[in-house]
């Protein structure tokens, strides 16, 4: 049974850092994509960034840049180092994963697996 958890989230001020963690309890180092998204009150969950489960990592534009995905396949954990974060970062962001798809970092309704999430709070 695949359950992801997340940790890292915070309170920060405009252009600090902050590093997301998602450690999955399966092993997720193939056949598996994964992906960040986040949301915020009214409206939809949007992706961020996603590790394809060929390798390939995408980045929404809002986040490029300033975003890097990274993933540990010995720790099973999903990295997201967020960097000059904005206020409009602000949001609860979630890991998501799902078996045997190429790609995450699609509509947010395609996938299987979700954790509960964090909560990034950037101050102007």
């Amino acid at each position: 049974q695949l359950v992801l958890v997340e940790s890292g989230g915070g309170s920060v001020q405009a252009g600090g850092s902050l590093r997301l963690s998602c450690t999955a309890t399966v092993d997720t180092s193939s056949r598996y994509c994964m992906a960040w998204f986040r949301q915020v009150p009214g409206k939809e969950r949007e992706g961020v960034a996603g590790l394809d489960s060929d390798g390939r990592i995408r980045y929404a534009d809002s986040v490029k840049g300033r975003f890097t995905l990274s993933k540990d396949n010995v720790k099973n954990t999903l990295y997201l180092e967020m960097n000059s974060l904005k206020p409009e970062d602000t949001a609860m962001y979630y890991c998501a994963a799902d078996i045997l798809r190429l790609r995450c970092l699609t509509d947010y309704r395609f996938l299987g697996h979700w954790g509960q999430g964090t909560l990034v709070t950037v101050s102007s």
